[in-house]
């Protein structure tokens, strides 16, 4: 019976380790496969233009550095105000998002009031509603009140962010229970107080991924931003990375087209890179504490 019992024990190792094995392989292969495309960005973004036509290699070249110098001093897309541009537009967003997203899961959280319910589901509903629907109506009005060419149309609706805003209420309910506020309230602390002093702080995990994910599709946006920037001093990066299609491949230095995209993307990848761990622990500390 015993002999038995161990043949099944081992049977059983056996299997775990061939299943781990199988979802240790899948898992390499996926990451290669993700990963191969950046790959090849920075391999052609150090090769010259004929070395691109003359074939796929697997290895970098000597002419990243000529490369980085003719995309960024390139006149007619300009790199430097690109990137400026989308940066400031990408931090004022995602800081805004994230405020006042938790500042609104803070009050229907908080406070019990008549209509709460129906403002949550409201939200939720507006959520639903892609915002390409609303494209048509939001220009006009930006045209009518002359903010074409303005950051400020790209940067001031980042105040409604339903989907934020549902992130922020989940977890506002696994880790702040309202004795704290209670407390804080009994002690003497105003409301804005309470909110930018305790619970904030308490916050912080949820904020900084949102933070995150709002910066990287703020700085992917291209939809409005090509309806209202026209001026080259003013275009983002998905802008000029568009009017790259329009250009003569036939006469256009490819090595620096490459580069350009390397550029552009660049931001993106140092914020995964240097920041995935704070992604990480935002989205599961809300399960660990619930």
């Amino acid at each position: 019976m015993k002999s038995y019992t161990d043949a099944e024990n081992r049977k059983a190792r056996l299997m775990l380790y061939i299943s781990r094995t199988v979802v240790y392989v899948i898992l390499i292969f996926l990451t290669i496969l993700c990963l191969f495309s950046f790959y090849m960005l920075f391999i052609n973004a150090t090769r010259s233009n004929a070395q691109l036509q003359a074939g796929f290699r697997l290895l970098p070249q000597d002419n990243f550095f000529n490369n980085f110098r003719n995309a960024w001093n390139d006149v007619s897309i300009n790199i430097p105000v690109g990137l400026k541009n989308s940066f400031i537009i990408a931090a004022l967003t995602s800081i805004l998002t994230a405020y006042f997203s938790a500042l609104t899961a803070y009050g229907i959280h908080v406070y019990d009031f008549r209509g709460r319910r129906f403002a949550f589901v409201f939200i939720l509903a507006v959520m639903m509603i892609p915002p390409q629907v609303g494209a048509v109506g939001f220009v006009q009005i930006c045209y009518q009140l002359k903010l074409t060419n303005n950051f400020l149309p790209l940067i001031l609706p980042s105040i409604s962010a339903p989907v934020v805003f549902f992130y922020m209420k989940q977890y506002m309910e696994s880790v702040l229970t309202l004795d704290i506020v209670e407390a804080a309230r009994c002690d003497g602390s105003g409301e804005f107080y309470t909110f930018n002093k305790i619970v904030l702080p308490i916050m912080r995990p949820a904020i900084a991924v949102q933070m995150i994910f709002s910066f990287v599709a703020s700085w992917n946006n291209y939809f409005i931003p090509a309806l209202l920037l026209d001026k080259a001093e003013k275009k983002t990066v998905p802008i000029m990375i568009a009017q790259l299609r329009s250009a003569d491949y036939s006469k256009f230095d490819m090595g620096k087209v490459y580069m350009f995209i390397l550029l552009a993307i660049l931001p993106v990848i140092i914020v995964y890179v240097f920041l995935s761990k704070l992604i990480v622990k935002g989205v599961s500390a809300g399960a660990l504490k619930g």
